[in-house]
């Protein structure tokens, strides 16, 4: 019987899913797991999340990157903790994929290597069967190949939540790359471009109908089964936790303003909700809503769906989620003129 998997997770948006599926094929082995980034080189990048932040340099290309393969592995053990699978983590950078997979798991001791092969481009440039391939044909360990479906074919809801959970991210790591450059090279923090960062957490997407939307997805996954009770209560006691903690970013950003806060109690606040939201993602996305697939009918779905999409107050909600983008577009950039409207 296998005992410890090593899971190799690339930066595309099926990872969180790869995730699901192997800490539950070690729960029911009674198995641990050792999640695994191989880290791209700043010369073989393709455009792509990794560079929603434009960084310029192969310094700047690295810390950005280590923020993203900080909240995957963070999202990827929220989850295994959440089923209660002993977990750890690692990033490798450079060199070959396939090369570093197995070497990782002969370090670690793993003895199956659970991968995901869906057929879509990694972020390198070199297909995801590839790598597979090569882990299968190079290594001697046995392998577990696990077959993605495409994104496309996702539940419109599941593609609403990671859409929202994509776009936080993508700010949150803007977010860190901008204290952690002031950190770096001293002066002052752009606090117009902070508030608009706190504004867009506070109101992105829509607050009221993303609360209810995830609501009725709760209320529905509660009544189909019991095993999950204890994650959603405490799922709901981090949205609480979400928003008090963003509300006293905002404040600790006016003392920032105000000279009666540093900008390491800054970065130190930010870095904070940032691991917050990472873990609330994978608890979300690598354990709720692979049991609400299982579990939900149809017309829980129609309700759910229903949920995210009521309420919506015609051309002014349209204006307000324009405005969204128009900010969100702003701040993953860096634009200068990314002050409050």
């Amino acid at each position: 019987m296998y005992r410890h998997l090593l899971v190799p997770l690339d930066d595309t948006e099926l990872s969180i899913e790869t995730v699901s599926r192997a800490v539950k094929f070690a729960h029911t082995l009674g198995a641990r797991v050792t999640f695994l980034h191989v880290q791209a080189e700043h010369a073989s990048r393709a455009a792509g999340d990794a560079d929603v932040v434009r960084p310029a340099s192969p310094a700047e290309y690295r810390d950005t990157y280590q923020d993203r393969a900080r909240a995957l592995l963070t999202m990827a053990e929220s989850a295994a903790r959440a089923l209660g699978v002993p977990c750890a983590s690692q990033v490798r950078g450079g060199g070959t994929p396939y090369e570093a997979i197995l070497e990782v798991a002969r370090d670690a001791g793993c003895d199956l290597v659970f991968m995901a092969s869906h057929g879509q481009k990694a972020r390198t440039g070199t297909t995801l069967g590839s790598q597979t391939l090569n882990v299968l044909t190079h290594g001697e360990l046995p392998v577990l190949v696990s077959s993605m479906r495409e994104l496309g074919n996702a539940n419109p809801v599941i593609a609403r939540i990671r859409e929202e959970h994509r776009s936080v991210a993508a700010v949150l790591h803007a977010w860190l790359r901008l204290v952690n450059t002031y950190s770096q090279q001293g002066g002052s923090a752009d606090v117009p471009l902070m508030r608009a960062m706190v504004r867009y957490i506070m109101e992105f997407p829509a607050a009221a109908r993303r609360v209810k939307g995830h609501d009725q997805l709760y209320k529905r996954l509660r009544e189909r089964t019991a095993v999950f009770h204890a994650e959603l209560d405490e799922l709901e006691r981090q949205h609480e936790r979400g928003r008090s903690l963003v509300e006293a970013h905002a404040a600790l950003l006016e003392r920032y303003d105000r000279s009666a806060a540093t900008l390491g109690e800054l970065r130190d606040a930010v870095e904070q909700y940032a691991h917050f939201m990472w873990e609330h993602m994978g608890r979300e996305e690598g354990v709720i809503i692979p049991a609400a697939e299982r579990y939900l009918t149809e017309a829980d779905w129609r309700a759910v769906h229903a949920a995210f999409v009521d309420s919506r107050d015609g051309g002014r909600d349209e204006e307000n989620e324009a405005e969204h983008r128009r900010l969100f577009s702003r701040i993953v950039n860096f634009a200068p003129d990314a002050a409050d409207p």
